[in-house]
């Protein structure tokens, strides 16, 4: 089969970062379905995993955490899905990635795809809505039933992949929204999403909230850089208020600042299940079935932003040195592998 992989971690400039290569087809077995992958998105951890460093893989190695594509075959234990069903997915970041026509993947993190999406659109949202979803309503433990409506939240880093799904997420539960966008074009696009409020990245956040009305806010989801902006949650937090953040950090934190707010601070993973096998693994299977049904009512919106075609190491290395840029909006997706 046609997979994008490597064996050396090199920087993105680099022609054999990442190469085309023919790789064995696998075969299911157990829990697993093999997916024919019609559509792949790039997510930040697709560039952490492939940065430079010292370290060689005997076998290539296939990258890529998010797809949509057709069940192939099926393992003797599936019970969920059959060949011909169409799904998208994370997947596991333990296992070989999406960038290859076909991939095996556990049933149990697998979600039907929405059927009113193309194959590009469905996998803008796989990794990005688990994290957004985990992160808003079990880190942070808001009600979305709109049990915390009218509660305020910021989004920083409101404009990327995470940012994207997670302001449709928080209208949909009834919170006020302020999300950080930095040029016109995403201050434009988060107000499309339903940001009630865009602020700029700046020194100047707090004073920018402050002049909105918010001395302090309910939530933060940071979704960019913790180092950064550590002190400005522990400002901004309001007593007994509650923080999750997916970037780790690279300095130590001082949790100290969130002592006498009585405030909570949370990491959201989106692979921990699939990692460590958890007894709830089957929930974000679930959970993508749900999001489905919202995206099929209208209630949410794809976050693609561009794509690519076909699905080939040149166009993969573009999409990576494209958001390692950090200038991308929405979701960078590749569809499609080209015949030969």
């Amino acid at each position: 089969m046609k997979a994008v992989a490597l064996t050396h971690y090199l920087p993105i400039s680099d022609p054999e970062s990442l190469f085309d290569a023919r790789l064995p087809k696998p075969s299911p077995a157990g829990q697993d379905i093999l997916v024919r992958v019609e559509a792949v998105s790039v997510n930040p951890v697709d560039t952490k995993v492939r940065a430079p460093k010292d370290k060689v893989e005997d076998t290539p190695k296939v990258l890529g955490y998010d797809a949509a594509g057709v069940v192939e075959s099926v393992g003797d234990a599936v019970t969920r899905f059959k060949p011909g069903d169409a799904v998208y997915y994370a997947g596991d970041i333990t296992r070989p990635g999406s960038n290859a026509e076909f991939q095996l993947v556990d049933e149990r993190i697998v979600g039907a795809m929405p059927q009113t999406l193309s194959f590009a659109e469905a996998a803008a949202l796989p990794l990005t809505t688990l994290t957004a979803w985990e992160a808003l309503f079990t880190r942070l433990g808001i009600n979305r039933a709109g049990g915390n409506r009218g509660d305020s939240i910021l989004i920083i880093g409101g404009a990327g992949g995470v940012g994207s799904i997670a302001i449709q997420l928080a209208k949909l539960a009834g919170l006020v929204v302020i999300a950080t966008a930095s040029r016109p074009q995403s201050q434009t696009w988060v107000r499309e999403l339903g940001a009630d409020h865009s602020v700029d990245y700046s020194d100047a956040l707090i004073e920018e909230l402050t002049q909105l009305g918010y001395r302090e806010v309910d939530f933060i989801a940071n979704f960019s850089d913790t180092d950064t902006y550590w002190g400005v949650m522990a400002e901004l937090i309001r007593p007994q208020g509650k923080i999750v953040g997916i970037v780790g950090n690279t300095d130590p934190l001082d949790l100290n600042l969130l002592k006498n707010k009585s405030a909570t601070f949370a990491w959201e993973f989106m692979f921990t299940r699939s990692m460590y096998q958890t007894a709830d693994m089957a929930d974000q299977g679930k959970l993508l079935d749900e999001v489905a049904a919202l995206v099929d009512a209208g209630k949410l919106r794809t976050t693609l932003g561009q794509t690519l075609s076909p699905i080939n190491a040149a166009n993969l290395r573009q999409a990576h040195a494209q958001l390692e840029s950090g200038r991308t909006i929405g979701k960078l997706v590749l569809a499609g592998w080209r015949e030969g």
